[in-house]
């Protein structure tokens, strides 16, 4: 097994294409062709998480927040980032983080949010514009299922919760091939009218490259026509924040008694009460007072994020209820999705939590 196996499992999780511009998720330290010995698991990467990944035999770390953020211009020792840094290169530990990235897919940190606070009915509270493309294609009646079921298979037609999503149309192409054409169907130097299917589908504009690929490998012409449009529609797949729902209201007292317990917080810092039952939630891991005007906007009856400032609680205009949590706290549980991402696809291999508590706030 090689870091690099590892690393493609996460990648097609969390595309790093999908981090915001200002992140740095990826291979920070280490050599992607390395065999590995164990993987640990940590929401930082600090030296007491190096000392631990040595003391288990681990020669790589997966870490949501990236410990190298901005450019090092040395290695001397004289802060926590430079340390842990040569500690891993001496140690031949290598270091991955999937941080942003891992926020703004669907299924990453704030699903796990979801789950432990046991909502429901999840969607994208900010989903993000111009990642999406369309291709259109004109392939022969006979063979547009072997063509479509070829797009699928590098993730185009992907709507939501469907997928195979493509619209057919039919109609008659022509073409006349020259002396040097070696035309399927007709003759060179004669027009040909074809029965062919436009096929239409959406996909990932990441995905393009691999989504050619398998356009013309599957289509039978010698030339293949296409198009590819660029798209202004948001992706509900892709964004910042999360709504949900509980099953039944809470009170505002229930909520907050719940936040509490699924965080095993000391305190929950809120905006005042607003005497209103709490059924529609958003919330987003980390440092997400950036969204509460989209918060609010979506209907949602309490926002759950982190670092939110004093004037920021302000914000929330007695329209809705703010709870902060803690940046650490409302990301604990991160570390379980690499986990199980891990443990589903290699299934015997040392995989470990790091026990590190890595929270630099206490309360007193």
């Amino acid at each position: 097994m090689l870091i690099k196996d590892i690393i493609s499992e996460i990648e097609q999780f969390a595309p790093p294409i999908y981090q915001e511009s200002y992140d740095n998720s990826g291979l920070l330290v280490g050599n992607k062709e390395t065999k590995v010995t164990g993987v640990l698991l940590s929401l930082d990467c600090i030296e007491s998480v190096i000392d631990e990944a040595i003391a288990l035999k681990c020669n790589l770390i997966i870490a949501h927040h990236p410990i190298i953020f901005v450019g090092l211009k040395r290695l001397t020792g004289n802060n926590y980032v430079e340390r842990t840094v040569i500690k891993a290169i001496q140690n031949n530990i290598a270091i991955y983080a999937a941080h942003t990235n891992l926020d703004n897919v669907k299924n990453g940190v704030n699903a796990k949010i979801a789950e432990k606070l046991g909502l429901t009915n999840l969607k994208i509270l900010a989903p993000k514009k111009q990642l999406l493309k369309k291709l259109v294609t004109y392939v022969p009646v006979a063979h547009a299922e072997k063509v479509r079921n070829a797009l699928f298979e590098v993730g185009a037609g992907n709507i939501g919760n469907y997928d195979n999503c493509s619209y057919n149309t039919d109609g008659t192409g022509t073409f006349k091939g020259n002396e040097n054409s070696n035309p399927v169907v007709g003759e060179k130097g004669k027009i040909q009218f074809e029965n062919e299917t436009r096929i239409e589908v959406i996909f990932e504009s990441y995905r393009e490259k691999d989504l050619l690929k398998n356009l013309l490998a599957s289509h039978p012409y010698e030339e293949v026509a296409f198009d590819i449009y660029p798209l202004d529609n948001t992706y509900q797949n892709i964004g910042s924040g999360m709504t949900g729902e509980f099953d039944k209201a809470l009170s505002e007292n229930e909520f907050l008694s719940l936040v509490k317990k699924t965080f095993n917080l000391k305190m929950v810092k809120h905006t005042p009460l607003l005497n209103k039952p709490i059924k529609k939630v958003a919330f987003c891991g980390g440092s997400g007072s950036f969204l509460i005007k989209n918060a609010i906007n979506s209907g949602s009856d309490a926002h759950i994020s982190s670092d939110i400032k004093y004037h920021e609680f302000f914000d929330a205009e007695a329209k809705i209820l703010i709870a902060d949590t803690g940046h650490f706290e409302n990301e604990q549980f991160t570390p379980e999705i690499f986990y199980e991402l891990i443990r589903k696809k290699f299934t015997t291999f040392a995989t470990y939590l790091s026990k590190e508590n890595t929270n630099p706030v206490n309360y007193f």
